[in-house]
């Protein structure tokens, strides 16, 4: 990771870019979290931080193993018809919390042309309230939903108010509805 100057850290708040999407131009489900953990940065892999329960539910919904590389977790998302991606393309933020985003600092990632380019998506599934809402008042002023919305609970390990297997059922609705 670089260092505090190197990413344009003053006081704390450092200016994050998230990473392209992990999609292909079938998938029919999207996934959209907020923006990288600073884990996830570090590591260049969505949802990296250890407890965040992300991975080891799409490994429960897609019959795969939570702990394979990287790669191979990326391509049973592939082959499942789910593109995974953030809202934000870029903010302020300091440590990892979507409560501690600058909403002036606010980017969003290019939905026109994503859309566009992958007009078989007929559903959303948010990760979280923070990405739901960030997409509701940044992204659909600009363009159309081509798609029905679902927010989840969160993936986080910031969500303590839920348990594993309530998460994991609350996101079962992915593979049920599909």
């Amino acid at each position: 990771m670089q260092d505090s100057a190197a990413r344009g850290e003053k006081s704390g708040v450092a200016r994050i870019h998230g990473f392209p999407p992990i999609e292909n131009a079938r998938a029919e489900i999207l996934i959209l979290g907020s923006m990288p953990s600073l884990a996830s940065l570090a590591a260049d892999q969505y949802y990296a931080h250890r407890q965040n329960a992300f991975w080891r539910i799409m490994a429960e919904l897609l019959g795969f193993t939570p702990d394979a590389p990287y790669p191979l977790r990326k391509q049973a998302l592939q082959t499942a018809g789910i593109a995974l991606w953030d809202v934000l393309h870029a903010c302020e933020r300091h440590g990892s919390l979507d409560a501690n985003i600058v909403a002036a600092s606010q980017v969003t990632n290019d939905f026109g042309a994503f859309f566009q380019t992958h007009p078989a998506i007929r559903h959303i599934y948010f990760n979280g309230s923070k990405a739901e809402s960030a997409f509701k008042q940044l992204v659909l002023p600009a363009i159309p939903c081509p798609a029905s919305t679902t927010r989840l609970p969160s993936t986080s390990p910031a969500n303590a108010s839920m348990t594993f297997p309530q998460k994991l059922a609350a996101w079962r609705t992915i593979v049920d509805a599909h």
